[in-house]
């Protein structure tokens, strides 16, 4: 089965009921990923989570299923949460669906958020056509989904508030509909909102808690590290700590950019150039005249191979990186500041090699 990303804006497609293997792929990693998060909390039984990469899958196809079809430590129910980048997980959900069909025994759910895959890879075609698998491509946001997802997201959490206020929170998530959530809850909390008793918020509310925005520093500093630029690098960090930026909101902000110059360069090919797109084919990739000379830059350098002989290019490389540093700071939340300077320096040196 295959649902549209839009449905996911409005809550859980009626589809995702009979589904239990869900690939969500697409350049929005965020949004697939809160895709992923809102089957998990759907789940009559969540149980334990097991978390896989997609590196894992690639070496070891069998894991998965035999992680899928094993009880958990106390005995309790469990699903799988992968997250791979392109058909990484291709051959080892195969496996798990041949040994299913083949009376393997039944198996717990199995969530995929895949970077740099599209709804037309491998992995799509294999689940699109079965009833028990669910597929979803998820596109780069635009103000008025993401501020349409913050209504939702404030309806439920027992808020009222006006479209104008709704834009500013997706805003000020740089449009990452997760960080979006956090921002709703924090209000939420603030506010002592509940469903049962609806608060109405006014935008001197949410001043006394907002995050600070992409204009703050996220965008100044995600160019120099993705441009390996070692000479400003240091005094973007500085002012990183001077403004008290959020650590996962501009890691976000450096998953956002990865997967757009994924995006690209699945777009343009081997022989493509940018030079080649139309403005509205710029506009869909999210290049716009203001920073299409340092993405220009950017995607020249992380497409040269990782290493003299490597099939990966660098951003291959980045990409699995980054969402390892994401669960590092979600588990080390009192020193993310400090782990994340440390791995944007070093991925900063990485993109500056030749």
């Amino acid at each position: 089965m295959k649902a549209k990303h839009s449905e996911f804006a409005r809550g859980l497609p009626k589809s995702a009921a009979n589904a239990s293997i869900f690939f969500f792929c697409g350049p929005d990693e965020a949004g697939a990923s809160a895709a992923a998060t809102k089957v998990i909390e759907a789940l009559p039984d969540a149980g334990e989570r097991i978390e896989l990469s997609g590196g894992d899958l690639r070496r070891d196809p069998a894991l998965l299923g035999d992680e899928a079809r094993s009880g958990s430590l106390f005995g309790d129910s469990r699903h799988i949460y992968v997250r791979a980048s392109g058909d990484e997980a291709h051959d080892a959900i195969k496996a798990l669906i041949e040994t299913g069909e083949a009376g393997g025994g039944d198996a717990a759910p199995v969530l995929v958020v895949a970077t740099a895959a599209t709804d037309k890879s491998r992995t799509a075609k294999l689940l699109e056509k079965r009833a028990d698998g669910l597929v979803a491509m998820f596109y780069p946001p635009d103000m008025m989904s993401v501020a349409a997802s913050v209504r939702v997201m404030a309806d439920s959490a027992g808020l009222r508030l006006g479209g104008d206020l709704a834009e500013r929170i997706a805003r000020a998530a740089g449009l990452d509909v997760r960080l979006a959530q956090s921002e709703v809850d924090k209000l939420a909390l603030y506010m002592d909102a509940e469903p049962q008793a609806p608060k109405q918020v006014a935008i001197e509310d949410y001043a006394q808690i907002g995050a600070a925005t992409e204009e703050d520093g996220f965008g100044a500093l995600v160019n120099a590290v993705m441009g390996g630029e070692m000479g400003r690098l240091p005094g973007e960090i500085r002012r990183m700590k001077e403004l008290g930026l959020n650590p996962v909101g501009l890691l976000l902000a450096l998953e956002r950019r990865a997967a757009q110059l994924a995006q690209i360069a699945a777009k343009l090919g081997t022989r493509g150039s940018l030079d080649n797109l139309g403005r509205g084919e710029k506009a869909q990739l999210g290049i716009f005249w203001k920073e299409e000379r340092e993405i220009r830059q950017q995607l020249a350098s992380w497409q040269k191979p990782a290493a003299r002989g490597s099939k990966d290019s660098k951003l291959d490389r980045l990409i699995p990186r980054l969402v390892a540093l994401h669960r590092s700071l979600l588990a080390n939340s009192q020193a993310a500041e400090l782990l994340l300077a440390q791995d944007l320096t070093q991925i900063a040196r990485f993109a500056a090699k030749r």
